[in-house]
């Protein structure tokens, strides 16, 4: 099972362009991310940049519009992710257990839809794009 765990860090809604975290947080990251690949669980990762230096397209009438960041409405952003694949949900809340994240921080676990979940039909549908599914 692959699951997507996303970083939510508060106050990062707010964020300047160009703004990092601190060298002992990454740091105390990199050992983290270092144990989920040493336990053949991590298949990717990626940081975020802020809302302040993103963009969002919305559709309506067929018509897309966009938005450049930050958001004002927005309460609660990205700051990375991970992807693992693991044999359970529980394992996959284990390792977010586990993770060096401050009091600020909220992980959140998502389950990659996989090909195979999907009803017959839909997956007739879709079988044209086969190459395009993990």
């Amino acid at each position: 099972m692959r699951f997507m765990m996303l970083m939510i860090p508060k106050g990062y809604e707010k964020a300047e362009p160009g703004s990092t975290p601190d060298a002992a947080a990454v740091e105390a990251m990199m050992r983290y991310n270092a144990e989920l690949q040493e336990a053949g669980v991590l298949l990717s990762l990626e940081g975020l940049h802020p809302l302040s230096m993103g963009a969002r397209v919305s559709f309506q009438r067929g018509e897309a519009t966009v938005t450049d960041g930050p958001f004002v409405e927005t309460n609660e952003v990205l700051g990375g992710f991970w992807m693992i694949q693991v044999a359970s949900k529980d394992e996959a809340i284990e390792w977010a257990k586990r993770c060096p994240a401050s009091e600020n921080e909220i992980i959140e676990l998502r389950q990659v839809q996989e090909f195979e979940d999907f009803p017959e039909d839909v997956q007739e549908a879709a079988a044209e794009f086969k190459a395009m599914q993990s």
